[in-house]
């Protein structure tokens, strides 16, 4: 009995954030079931800020379905329970699409002081599904990674103030949208774009520092990028790479 109480108290000693940093390093289920460790731990898991879900269900097709939902309704439940602030928000399982779920939990994160936000990375659906609307309430965000969505913003948004680094990966969005997001994100240091989409961009971005660029684009403007020191540019297969520039670009 003795042994057992100084390996409860040895674990129960843990600093919190020593504690947060184990259960970053283990899968997030595995984060919950840490609370059977001790009673300091018991709901160590509900104050974790940085999450990342990335499991991918195997077997049959219906086994992956009910995998999904079973998933789904884990984040559901561990975000309801979550206390707390979130600062970065990952998911790249392709069984986590279904976007009524994406907006739910959008809409719990956007009040907890989310700072770094990826939804997509290892999906492979060939349909994109609508942007969660409550993503563009989510203003203290510093780095966005988007994959596979149709991006549409609400009339009244006016960028994301605090961004330093975007990622559009194969989203579907109006020109206009994408140039004035870039307009309109005046921290913005690295963007990277990634499209099928034959567009004419124009880039104004003051702060802009890391640019790469590639797909099917027709034109690549740059208007306004007075400290850019790395592009890189593919359009289809011919490849356009600058580093450590030394003039300024459409000024």
């Amino acid at each position: 009995m003795g042994k057992c109480s100084r390996k409860d108290n040895n674990i129960s000693d843990l600093p919190p954030n020593i504690i947060e940093k184990i259960l970053t390093k283990i899968r997030i289920r595995d984060a919950v079931k840490t609370s059977i460790l001790s009673t300091k731990w018991r709901y160590q898991w509900t104050a974790m800020t940085l999450l990342v879900f990335d499991e991918i269900p195997d077997g049959s097709l219906d086994d992956q379905k009910a995998a999904e939902i079973r998933l789904a309704n884990f984040v559901t439940q561990f975000l309801l329970l979550h206390d707390g602030p979130i600062h970065k928000f990952k998911v790249t399982t392709s069984y986590l699409r279904m976007s009524t779920d994406i907006d739910q939990w959008l809409r719990v994160i956007s009040r907890k002081d989310i700072e770094e936000l990826i939804l997509g990375e290892n999906w492979n659906c060939i349909n994109s599904i609508p942007t969660p609307s409550h993503l563009f309430s989510c203003q203290g965000l510093t780095r966005l990674k988007l994959c596979k969505f149709v991006v549409k913003p609400p009339l009244k948004f006016q960028g994301f103030p605090c961004l330093k680094y975007l990622n559009l990966v194969h989203c579907t969005a109006a020109l206009e949208f994408i140039e004035n997001l870039l307009s309109s994100c005046p921290l913005l240091e690295k963007f990277k774009l990634i499209t099928a989409d034959k567009l004419a961009l124009t880039v104004r971005a003051p702060n802009l520092k890391h640019l790469f660029a590639a797909g099917y684009l027709r034109d690549l403007y740059l208007e306004h990028t007075p400290v850019l020191v790395y592009l890189c540019i593919i359009f289809e297969k011919v490849v356009l790479f600058l580093s450590s520039l030394i003039f300024t670009l459409g000024i």
